[in-house]
Protein backbone atom coordinates (compact mmCIF):
# COMPACT_ATOMS: atom_id res chain seq x y z
CA UNK A 1 0.00 0.00 0.00
CA UNK A 2 2.87 2.39 0.70
CA UNK A 3 4.09 1.99 -2.89
CA UNK A 4 0.54 2.58 -4.15
CA UNK A 5 0.38 5.94 -2.35
CA UNK A 6 3.97 6.81 -3.28
CA UNK A 7 3.41 6.05 -6.98
CA UNK A 8 0.33 8.29 -7.10
CA UNK A 9 2.28 11.11 -5.46
CA UNK A 10 5.07 10.76 -8.02
CA UNK A 11 2.57 11.52 -10.79
CA UNK A 12 2.02 15.06 -9.47
CA UNK A 13 5.44 15.78 -7.93
CA UNK A 14 7.98 16.52 -10.66
CA UNK A 15 10.97 16.53 -8.35
CA UNK A 16 13.73 14.08 -7.44
CA UNK A 17 12.83 13.81 -3.79
CA UNK A 18 12.38 10.97 -1.34
CA UNK A 19 8.67 10.46 -0.68
CA UNK A 20 7.97 9.07 2.77
CA UNK A 21 4.62 7.36 3.33
CA UNK A 22 3.62 5.77 6.62
CA UNK A 23 0.51 4.08 8.06
CA UNK A 24 -1.54 6.44 10.21
CA UNK A 25 -1.90 5.71 13.90
CA UNK A 26 -5.54 6.87 13.92
CA UNK A 27 -8.12 6.48 11.14
CA UNK A 28 -9.16 10.12 11.65
CA UNK A 29 -5.85 10.98 9.99
CA UNK A 30 -6.38 8.62 7.08
CA UNK A 31 -5.14 5.12 6.44
CA UNK A 32 -1.78 6.46 5.22
CA UNK A 33 -0.06 9.85 5.44
CA UNK A 34 2.88 11.67 3.89
CA UNK A 35 5.06 14.59 5.02
CA UNK A 36 6.39 15.28 1.53
CA UNK A 37 5.01 18.85 1.55
CA UNK A 38 7.46 19.76 4.33
CA UNK A 39 10.34 18.69 2.06
CA UNK A 40 8.99 20.47 -1.00
CA UNK A 41 8.13 23.80 0.67
CA UNK A 42 11.76 25.02 1.10
CA UNK A 43 12.57 23.96 -2.48
CA UNK A 44 9.61 25.89 -3.90
CA UNK A 45 10.19 28.97 -1.75
CA UNK A 46 11.91 32.11 -3.05
CA UNK A 47 14.24 34.30 -0.95
CA UNK A 48 11.54 36.95 -0.54
CA UNK A 49 8.51 34.66 -0.70
CA UNK A 50 8.20 31.63 1.55
CA UNK A 51 5.80 28.83 0.65
CA UNK A 52 3.99 27.18 3.57
CA UNK A 53 3.92 23.36 3.68
CA UNK A 54 0.13 23.44 3.93
CA UNK A 55 -0.10 25.34 0.61
CA UNK A 56 2.02 22.64 -1.04
CA UNK A 57 -0.02 19.86 0.57
CA UNK A 58 -3.28 21.47 -0.60
CA UNK A 59 -2.05 21.79 -4.18
CA UNK A 60 -0.84 18.15 -4.27
CA UNK A 61 -4.11 16.83 -2.87
CA UNK A 62 -6.16 18.95 -5.31
CA UNK A 63 -4.13 17.62 -8.25
CA UNK A 64 -4.57 14.02 -7.08
CA UNK A 65 -8.32 14.52 -6.76
CA UNK A 66 -8.45 16.05 -10.26
CA UNK A 67 -6.85 12.89 -11.65
CA UNK A 68 -10.00 11.02 -10.57
CA UNK A 69 -8.28 7.76 -9.70
CA UNK A 70 -10.07 4.91 -7.92
CA UNK A 71 -7.24 4.25 -5.48
CA UNK A 72 -8.51 6.52 -2.73
CA UNK A 73 -11.94 7.15 -1.26
CA UNK A 74 -10.70 10.40 0.28
CA UNK A 75 -7.60 12.64 0.15
CA UNK A 76 -7.18 15.49 2.62
CA UNK A 77 -4.51 18.10 3.29
CA UNK A 78 -4.35 19.20 6.92
CA UNK A 79 -2.36 21.73 8.89
CA UNK A 80 0.53 22.17 9.16
CA UNK A 81 1.16 20.25 5.90
CA UNK A 82 0.39 16.55 6.06
CA UNK A 83 -1.59 14.77 3.35
CA UNK A 84 -3.84 11.93 4.50
CA UNK A 85 -5.16 9.14 2.28
CA UNK A 86 -8.06 6.77 2.73
CA UNK A 87 -7.75 3.62 0.59
CA UNK A 88 -10.83 2.78 -1.45
CA UNK A 89 -12.75 -0.43 -0.63
CA UNK A 90 -12.15 -1.71 -4.16
CA UNK A 91 -8.37 -1.61 -3.71
CA UNK A 92 -8.68 -3.37 -0.36
CA UNK A 93 -10.83 -6.11 -1.87
CA UNK A 94 -8.29 -6.70 -4.65
CA UNK A 95 -5.43 -6.91 -2.14
CA UNK A 96 -7.35 -9.40 0.02
CA UNK A 97 -7.73 -11.55 -3.10
CA UNK A 98 -3.94 -11.49 -3.43
CA UNK A 99 -3.60 -12.63 0.18
CA UNK A 100 -6.02 -15.49 -0.40
CA UNK A 101 -4.18 -16.49 -3.56
CA UNK A 102 -0.94 -16.74 -1.55
CA UNK A 103 1.70 -14.04 -1.73
CA UNK A 104 4.46 -15.31 -3.98
CA UNK A 105 5.91 -11.89 -4.64
CA UNK A 106 8.84 -10.69 -2.55
CA UNK A 107 8.19 -7.73 -0.29
CA UNK A 108 11.11 -5.70 -1.64
CA UNK A 109 14.84 -5.97 -1.06
CA UNK A 110 17.79 -5.80 -3.44
CA UNK A 111 18.72 -9.45 -3.37
CA UNK A 112 21.88 -8.78 -1.37
CA UNK A 113 24.15 -11.40 0.14
CA UNK A 114 23.99 -10.63 3.87
CA UNK A 115 25.79 -12.06 6.89
CA UNK A 116 23.93 -11.74 10.19
CA UNK A 117 26.16 -12.54 13.14
CA UNK A 118 24.33 -12.85 16.44
CA UNK A 119 24.50 -14.31 19.94
CA UNK A 120 28.26 -15.09 19.63
CA UNK A 121 28.48 -15.32 23.43
CA UNK A 122 31.92 -16.29 24.69
CA UNK A 123 32.03 -20.03 25.46
CA UNK A 124 32.90 -19.34 29.08
CA UNK A 125 29.49 -20.18 30.51
CA UNK A 126 25.95 -21.16 29.56
CA UNK A 127 23.73 -18.78 27.59
CA UNK A 128 22.04 -16.30 29.89
CA UNK A 129 18.60 -14.77 29.58
CA UNK A 130 20.27 -11.61 28.25
CA UNK A 131 21.75 -13.63 25.35
CA UNK A 132 18.19 -14.53 24.42
CA UNK A 133 17.44 -10.94 23.46
CA UNK A 134 20.08 -10.82 20.74
CA UNK A 135 19.37 -14.43 19.82
CA UNK A 136 15.68 -14.02 19.12
CA UNK A 137 16.24 -10.63 17.51
CA UNK A 138 18.91 -11.92 15.13
CA UNK A 139 16.85 -14.97 14.25
CA UNK A 140 13.83 -12.87 13.27
CA UNK A 141 15.87 -10.19 11.52
CA UNK A 142 17.37 -12.92 9.33
CA UNK A 143 13.86 -14.19 8.55
CA UNK A 144 12.73 -10.68 7.62
CA UNK A 145 15.73 -10.07 5.37
CA UNK A 146 15.10 -13.38 3.59
CA UNK A 147 11.42 -12.57 3.20
CA UNK A 148 12.48 -9.27 1.62
CA UNK A 149 14.43 -11.14 -1.08
CA UNK A 150 17.96 -11.33 0.29
CA UNK A 151 20.29 -14.31 0.66
CA UNK A 152 21.11 -14.53 4.36
CA UNK A 153 23.75 -16.47 6.30
CA UNK A 154 23.15 -16.78 10.05
CA UNK A 155 26.47 -16.91 11.88
CA UNK A 156 27.83 -17.51 15.38
CA UNK A 157 31.38 -16.27 16.03
CA UNK A 158 32.99 -18.70 18.47
CA UNK A 159 35.50 -16.72 20.53
CA UNK A 160 37.38 -19.89 21.57
CA UNK A 161 40.85 -18.35 21.89
CA UNK A 162 42.47 -15.58 23.85
CA UNK A 163 42.56 -14.38 27.42
CA UNK A 164 39.01 -15.36 28.42
CA UNK A 165 39.75 -18.99 27.52
CA UNK A 166 42.86 -18.88 29.71
CA UNK A 167 40.78 -17.42 32.56
CA UNK A 168 38.19 -20.18 32.06
CA UNK A 169 40.99 -22.75 32.45
CA UNK A 170 42.27 -20.98 35.56
CA UNK A 171 38.75 -20.89 37.01
CA UNK A 172 38.42 -24.66 36.60
CA UNK A 173 41.87 -25.27 38.10
CA UNK A 174 40.91 -23.09 41.08
CA UNK A 175 37.67 -25.03 41.47
CA UNK A 176 39.79 -28.19 41.66
CA UNK A 177 41.93 -26.49 44.34
CA UNK A 178 45.07 -26.63 42.17
CA UNK A 179 45.51 -22.83 42.31
CA UNK A 180 44.11 -20.01 44.42
CA UNK A 181 40.94 -18.36 43.15
CA UNK A 182 41.10 -14.74 42.00
CA UNK A 183 38.50 -12.03 41.67
CA UNK A 184 38.36 -12.13 37.88
CA UNK A 185 37.79 -15.90 37.72
CA UNK A 186 34.43 -17.30 36.64
CA UNK A 187 32.29 -18.58 39.50
CA UNK A 188 29.20 -20.73 39.93
CA UNK A 189 28.06 -24.30 39.88
CA UNK A 190 28.74 -24.73 36.17
CA UNK A 191 32.48 -24.25 36.78
CA UNK A 192 32.45 -27.08 39.32
CA UNK A 193 30.48 -29.25 36.86
CA UNK A 194 33.08 -28.59 34.16
CA UNK A 195 35.87 -29.53 36.57
CA UNK A 196 34.15 -32.85 37.27
CA UNK A 197 33.69 -33.58 33.57
CA UNK A 198 37.29 -32.75 32.67
CA UNK A 199 38.77 -34.65 35.65
CA UNK A 200 41.95 -32.58 35.77
CA UNK A 201 44.58 -34.47 37.78
CA UNK A 202 47.74 -32.67 36.79
CA UNK A 203 48.47 -29.56 38.82
CA UNK A 204 50.78 -28.38 36.05
CA UNK A 205 48.08 -28.53 33.37
CA UNK A 206 48.18 -25.74 30.78
CA UNK A 207 45.48 -23.19 31.60
CA UNK A 208 44.68 -22.45 27.96
CA UNK A 209 44.39 -26.14 27.05
CA UNK A 210 42.03 -26.72 30.00
CA UNK A 211 40.04 -23.68 28.90
CA UNK A 212 39.76 -24.94 25.30
CA UNK A 213 38.48 -28.33 26.45
CA UNK A 214 35.94 -26.64 28.71
CA UNK A 215 34.89 -24.27 25.90
CA UNK A 216 34.24 -27.25 23.60
CA UNK A 217 31.86 -28.70 26.22
CA UNK A 218 30.14 -25.34 26.66
CA UNK A 219 29.72 -24.91 22.90
CA UNK A 220 27.81 -28.19 22.76
CA UNK A 221 25.57 -26.96 25.58
CA UNK A 222 25.09 -23.59 23.86
CA UNK A 223 24.15 -25.37 20.62
CA UNK A 224 21.57 -27.41 22.50
CA UNK A 225 20.16 -24.31 24.19
CA UNK A 226 19.80 -22.48 20.88
CA UNK A 227 18.07 -25.48 19.34
CA UNK A 228 15.63 -25.54 22.26
CA UNK A 229 14.88 -21.88 21.58
CA UNK A 230 14.46 -22.56 17.82
CA UNK A 231 17.33 -20.19 17.05
CA UNK A 232 19.16 -21.28 13.92
CA UNK A 233 22.75 -20.68 12.80
CA UNK A 234 24.13 -21.75 9.44
CA UNK A 235 27.80 -21.19 10.29
CA UNK A 236 29.80 -21.61 13.51
CA UNK A 237 33.00 -19.66 12.91
CA UNK A 238 35.84 -20.72 15.24
CA UNK A 239 38.45 -18.06 15.97
CA UNK A 240 40.93 -20.69 17.15
CA UNK A 241 40.64 -22.90 14.06
CA UNK A 242 40.13 -20.27 11.33
CA UNK A 243 42.02 -17.17 12.43
CA UNK A 244 44.87 -18.20 14.73
CA UNK A 245 48.25 -19.82 14.06
CA UNK A 246 51.32 -18.68 12.12
CA UNK A 247 49.56 -19.15 8.80
CA UNK A 248 46.19 -17.92 10.06
CA UNK A 249 44.29 -14.91 8.81
CA UNK A 250 45.22 -12.79 11.84
CA UNK A 251 48.90 -12.92 10.88
CA UNK A 252 48.08 -12.30 7.21
CA UNK A 253 46.09 -9.16 8.02
CA UNK A 254 48.82 -7.86 10.33
CA UNK A 255 51.45 -8.26 7.57
CA UNK A 256 49.20 -6.51 5.09
CA UNK A 257 48.62 -3.54 7.41
CA UNK A 258 52.36 -3.27 8.09
CA UNK A 259 53.12 -3.30 4.35
CA UNK A 260 50.60 -0.51 3.80
CA UNK A 261 52.26 1.65 6.45
CA UNK A 262 49.26 1.64 8.73
CA UNK A 263 51.04 0.15 11.77
CA UNK A 264 53.32 1.88 14.24
CA UNK A 265 55.44 0.41 17.06
CA UNK A 266 54.98 2.01 20.46
CA UNK A 267 55.62 0.81 24.04
CA UNK A 268 56.59 -2.62 22.74
CA UNK A 269 53.21 -3.09 21.04
CA UNK A 270 51.94 -2.70 17.48
CA UNK A 271 49.25 -0.08 16.90
CA UNK A 272 46.89 0.60 13.99
CA UNK A 273 46.80 4.28 13.03
CA UNK A 274 43.01 4.41 13.37
CA UNK A 275 43.18 8.09 14.38
CA UNK A 276 43.95 8.75 10.71
CA UNK A 277 40.79 6.91 9.67
CA UNK A 278 37.56 7.24 11.68
CA UNK A 279 38.48 6.57 15.31
CA UNK A 280 39.40 9.01 18.08
CA UNK A 281 42.80 7.44 18.74
CA UNK A 282 45.17 4.68 17.61
CA UNK A 283 44.34 1.12 18.69
CA UNK A 284 46.56 -1.78 19.75
CA UNK A 285 46.78 -4.70 17.32
CA UNK A 286 49.44 -6.78 19.07
CA UNK A 287 50.16 -6.42 22.79
CA UNK A 288 53.66 -6.12 24.24
CA UNK A 289 53.57 -9.85 25.11
CA UNK A 290 53.11 -10.68 21.42
CA UNK A 291 49.46 -11.70 21.72
CA UNK A 292 46.97 -10.32 19.14
CA UNK A 293 44.14 -8.19 20.51
CA UNK A 294 40.44 -8.82 19.99
CA UNK A 295 40.52 -5.87 17.61
CA UNK A 296 43.01 -7.54 15.26
CA UNK A 297 41.04 -10.79 15.43
CA UNK A 298 37.85 -8.92 14.57
CA UNK A 299 39.55 -7.21 11.63
CA UNK A 300 40.65 -10.61 10.32
CA UNK A 301 37.15 -11.99 10.86
CA UNK A 302 35.53 -9.18 8.91
CA UNK A 303 38.13 -9.45 6.16
CA UNK A 304 36.94 -13.04 5.81
CA UNK A 305 33.33 -11.85 5.61
CA UNK A 306 33.81 -9.08 3.07
CA UNK A 307 36.81 -10.18 1.00
CA UNK A 308 36.94 -13.97 1.20
CA UNK A 309 33.22 -14.74 1.38
CA UNK A 310 32.10 -11.63 -0.50
CA UNK A 311 29.11 -10.56 1.59
CA UNK A 312 27.55 -7.32 0.40
CA UNK A 313 26.51 -6.48 3.93
CA UNK A 314 27.49 -7.68 7.40
CA UNK A 315 25.14 -7.11 10.33
CA UNK A 316 26.69 -7.62 13.77
CA UNK A 317 24.36 -7.81 16.77
CA UNK A 318 26.20 -6.92 19.97
CA UNK A 319 25.37 -6.46 23.63
CA UNK A 320 25.25 -3.06 25.32
CA UNK A 321 28.77 -3.42 26.77
CA UNK A 322 30.24 -3.25 23.23
CA UNK A 323 28.88 0.22 22.39
CA UNK A 324 32.28 1.91 22.56
CA UNK A 325 33.74 -0.60 20.11
CA UNK A 326 31.66 0.47 17.08
CA UNK A 327 33.86 3.30 15.76
CA UNK A 328 36.98 1.18 16.31
CA UNK A 329 35.77 -1.72 14.19
CA UNK A 330 34.45 0.57 11.46
CA UNK A 331 37.90 2.14 11.31
CA UNK A 332 39.45 -1.31 11.10
CA UNK A 333 37.16 -2.30 8.25
CA UNK A 334 37.99 0.90 6.39
CA UNK A 335 41.70 0.17 6.85
CA UNK A 336 41.07 -3.10 5.01
CA UNK A 337 39.73 -1.17 2.02
CA UNK A 338 36.06 -1.95 2.72
CA UNK A 339 33.39 0.74 2.82
CA UNK A 340 32.45 0.90 6.54
CA UNK A 341 28.82 1.53 5.54
CA UNK A 342 28.71 -2.14 4.57
CA UNK A 343 29.10 -2.99 8.26
CA UNK A 344 25.91 -2.48 10.25
CA UNK A 345 26.13 -2.86 14.01
CA UNK A 346 23.04 -3.23 16.17
CA UNK A 347 23.50 -2.74 19.91
CA UNK A 348 20.97 -4.58 22.05
CA UNK A 349 20.34 -2.85 25.35
CA UNK A 350 20.15 -4.29 28.85
CA UNK A 351 17.31 -6.45 30.14
CA UNK A 352 15.93 -6.48 33.67
CA UNK A 353 14.11 -9.61 34.78
CA UNK A 354 11.17 -8.54 36.94
CA UNK A 355 8.93 -10.58 39.23
CA UNK A 356 6.50 -9.25 41.80
CA UNK A 357 7.58 -5.74 40.90
CA UNK A 358 11.20 -6.45 41.90
CA UNK A 359 14.32 -6.99 39.81
CA UNK A 360 16.04 -10.38 39.83
CA UNK A 361 19.78 -9.62 39.87
CA UNK A 362 22.10 -11.36 37.43
CA UNK A 363 25.88 -11.55 36.95
CA UNK A 364 27.66 -14.06 34.72
CA UNK A 365 31.04 -13.47 36.34
CA UNK A 366 29.82 -14.37 39.85
CA UNK A 367 27.69 -17.24 38.61
CA UNK A 368 24.45 -15.53 39.64
CA UNK A 369 22.36 -15.52 36.49
CA UNK A 370 19.22 -16.88 34.88
CA UNK A 371 20.08 -19.08 31.92
CA UNK A 372 18.14 -18.98 28.70
CA UNK A 373 17.16 -22.62 29.31
CA UNK A 374 15.71 -21.71 32.71
CA UNK A 375 13.73 -18.82 31.27
CA UNK A 376 12.25 -20.95 28.49
CA UNK A 377 11.40 -23.72 30.93
CA UNK A 378 9.66 -21.16 33.16
CA UNK A 379 7.61 -19.23 30.57
CA UNK A 380 7.80 -21.27 27.35
CA UNK A 381 9.73 -20.59 24.14
CA UNK A 382 6.91 -18.63 22.51
CA UNK A 383 6.47 -16.21 25.41
CA UNK A 384 10.24 -15.75 25.85
CA UNK A 385 10.67 -14.97 22.16
CA UNK A 386 7.62 -12.72 21.83
CA UNK A 387 8.35 -10.67 24.96
CA UNK A 388 11.88 -9.88 23.79
CA UNK A 389 10.67 -9.03 20.28
CA UNK A 390 8.02 -6.57 21.49
CA UNK A 391 10.74 -4.01 22.27
CA UNK A 392 13.14 -2.24 19.94
CA UNK A 393 16.57 -3.81 20.38
CA UNK A 394 18.15 -0.43 21.15
CA UNK A 395 15.93 0.28 24.18
CA UNK A 396 16.23 -0.98 27.74
CA UNK A 397 13.46 -3.39 28.68
CA UNK A 398 11.90 -5.07 31.67
CA UNK A 399 10.97 -8.71 31.17
CA UNK A 400 7.78 -9.27 33.19
CA UNK A 401 8.18 -12.87 34.33
CA UNK A 402 4.73 -13.00 35.94
CA UNK A 403 2.91 -11.75 32.82
CA UNK A 404 4.91 -14.08 30.56
CA UNK A 405 3.75 -17.06 32.61
CA UNK A 406 0.09 -16.04 32.58
CA UNK A 407 -2.24 -18.14 30.43
CA UNK A 408 -4.79 -15.45 29.61
CA UNK A 409 -5.41 -12.75 27.05
CA UNK A 410 -3.43 -10.33 29.24
CA UNK A 411 -0.37 -12.16 27.91
CA UNK A 412 0.40 -10.63 24.46
CA UNK A 413 1.55 -13.86 22.79
CA UNK A 414 -1.44 -15.75 24.18
CA UNK A 415 -3.71 -12.97 22.86
CA UNK A 416 -2.21 -13.23 19.36
CA UNK A 417 -2.28 -17.03 19.28
CA UNK A 418 -5.87 -17.04 20.54
CA UNK A 419 -6.90 -14.98 17.50
CA UNK A 420 -5.23 -17.53 15.24
CA UNK A 421 -6.98 -20.44 16.97
CA UNK A 422 -10.29 -18.56 16.76
CA UNK A 423 -9.83 -18.26 12.99
CA UNK A 424 -9.02 -21.98 12.78
CA UNK A 425 -12.16 -22.88 14.75
CA UNK A 426 -14.37 -20.79 12.47
CA UNK A 427 -12.91 -22.41 9.36
CA UNK A 428 -13.35 -25.88 10.86
CA UNK A 429 -17.09 -25.25 11.14
CA UNK A 430 -17.51 -24.29 7.50
CA UNK A 431 -15.93 -25.30 4.21
CA UNK A 432 -13.54 -22.85 2.62
CA UNK A 433 -15.64 -20.85 0.12
CA UNK A 434 -14.73 -21.26 -3.54
CA UNK A 435 -16.87 -18.45 -4.93
CA UNK A 436 -17.16 -15.30 -2.86
CA UNK A 437 -17.84 -11.61 -3.45
CA UNK A 438 -15.48 -9.52 -1.34
CA UNK A 439 -17.28 -6.35 -2.45
CA UNK A 440 -19.93 -7.20 0.11
CA UNK A 441 -17.44 -6.43 2.88
CA UNK A 442 -18.01 -2.82 3.81
CA UNK A 443 -18.83 -2.54 7.54
CA UNK A 444 -16.41 -0.58 9.79
CA UNK A 445 -15.17 -3.81 11.44
CA UNK A 446 -14.61 -5.47 8.05
CA UNK A 447 -12.83 -2.42 6.64
CA UNK A 448 -10.55 -2.13 9.66
CA UNK A 449 -9.63 -5.81 9.43
CA UNK A 450 -8.90 -5.59 5.71
CA UNK A 451 -6.73 -2.53 6.27
CA UNK A 452 -4.64 -4.47 8.78
CA UNK A 453 -4.37 -7.52 6.53
CA UNK A 454 -2.82 -5.60 3.63
CA UNK A 455 -0.02 -4.03 5.73
CA UNK A 456 2.30 -7.03 5.98
CA UNK A 457 4.38 -6.53 2.77
CA UNK A 458 5.02 -2.88 3.68
CA UNK A 459 6.05 -3.77 7.22
CA UNK A 460 8.46 -6.47 6.01
CA UNK A 461 10.03 -3.99 3.60
CA UNK A 462 10.39 -1.31 6.28
CA UNK A 463 11.80 -3.78 8.82
CA UNK A 464 14.34 -5.06 6.27
CA UNK A 465 15.51 -1.47 5.82
CA UNK A 466 15.72 -0.23 9.42
CA UNK A 467 15.95 -3.59 11.31
CA UNK A 468 13.07 -2.63 13.63
CA UNK A 469 11.50 -6.09 13.77
CA UNK A 470 9.49 -5.12 16.86
CA UNK A 471 6.95 -3.52 14.50
CA UNK A 472 5.94 -7.07 13.51
CA UNK A 473 4.95 -8.04 17.06
CA UNK A 474 3.05 -4.78 17.32
CA UNK A 475 1.39 -5.55 14.01
CA UNK A 476 0.33 -9.08 14.93
CA UNK A 477 -1.32 -7.68 18.08
CA UNK A 478 -3.13 -5.01 16.04
CA UNK A 479 -4.26 -7.66 13.58
CA UNK A 480 -5.47 -9.88 16.42
CA UNK A 481 -7.32 -6.91 17.96
CA UNK A 482 -9.03 -6.10 14.66
CA UNK A 483 -9.98 -9.73 14.17
CA UNK A 484 -11.39 -10.09 17.69
CA UNK A 485 -13.41 -6.91 17.09
CA UNK A 486 -14.68 -8.27 13.76
CA UNK A 487 -15.65 -11.54 15.45
CA UNK A 488 -17.65 -9.68 18.09
CA UNK A 489 -19.40 -7.38 15.59
CA UNK A 490 -20.07 -9.61 12.57
CA UNK A 491 -21.50 -13.12 12.51
CA UNK A 492 -19.72 -15.46 10.11
CA UNK A 493 -21.14 -18.99 10.36
CA UNK A 494 -24.83 -19.79 10.06
CA UNK A 495 -26.10 -16.42 8.83
CA UNK A 496 -29.10 -16.19 6.48
CA UNK A 497 -27.25 -14.16 3.85
CA UNK A 498 -25.19 -17.01 2.35
CA UNK A 499 -23.19 -14.73 0.04
CA UNK A 500 -22.19 -12.50 2.93
CA UNK A 501 -21.28 -15.60 4.92
CA UNK A 502 -18.95 -16.76 2.16
CA UNK A 503 -17.30 -13.33 1.90
CA UNK A 504 -16.68 -13.22 5.64
CA UNK A 505 -15.33 -16.76 5.64
CA UNK A 506 -12.88 -15.70 2.94
CA UNK A 507 -11.83 -12.80 5.17
CA UNK A 508 -11.29 -15.20 8.10
CA UNK A 509 -9.19 -17.40 5.81
CA UNK A 510 -7.05 -14.36 4.92
CA UNK A 511 -6.55 -13.73 8.65
CA UNK A 512 -5.41 -17.32 9.18
CA UNK A 513 -2.97 -17.19 6.27
CA UNK A 514 -1.52 -13.83 7.31
CA UNK A 515 -1.06 -14.89 10.92
CA UNK A 516 0.62 -18.10 9.80
CA UNK A 517 3.06 -16.07 7.76
CA UNK A 518 3.67 -13.72 10.68
CA UNK A 519 4.21 -16.54 13.17
CA UNK A 520 6.65 -18.19 10.76
CA UNK A 521 8.67 -14.97 10.51
CA UNK A 522 8.58 -14.41 14.28
CA UNK A 523 9.33 -18.06 15.01
CA UNK A 524 6.25 -18.33 17.21
CA UNK A 525 4.26 -21.56 17.41
CA UNK A 526 0.92 -21.99 15.62
CA UNK A 527 -1.31 -23.86 18.10
CA UNK A 528 -4.28 -25.80 16.75
CA UNK A 529 -6.25 -25.30 19.95
CA UNK A 530 -6.02 -23.42 23.25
Amino acid sequence: MINLVRNQLKKVINREIEIEVFPSEKEAFGHYSTNVAFKLAPILSLPDQKVAPFEVAKKISDNLKAMGGKEFSKIEAIQPGFINFWISPGILHSRIKEVLAGRKKRAGGKGQKINVEFVSANPTGPLTMANGRGGFYGDVLANVLEKAGNKVTREYYVNDAGNQIKILGQSIMASSNFIDSEENFYQGGYIKDLAKKLKIKNKEANFEEVGKKAAAILIKEITKSLKGASIKHDVWFSEDKKLRGKKGLINKILMRLIDEGLVIDKDGAKWLKTSDIEDEKDRVLVKSDGQPTYFLADMAYHYDKFINRKFNLAIDIWGADHHGYVARLKSGVKALGVNPNRLKIVITQMVRLMSGGKEIKMSKRTGEFVTMDELIKEVGADAARFFFLMHSADTHMDFDLDLAKERSQKNPVYYAQYAYVRALNILRKAKKPQNYNLRLLASPAEMRLMLELVKLPDLIKLSAEDYQVNRLTKYVLELARSFHNFYEKEKVVGIEDKEMGKARLALVSAVKMTMESLFNILGVGKPSKM
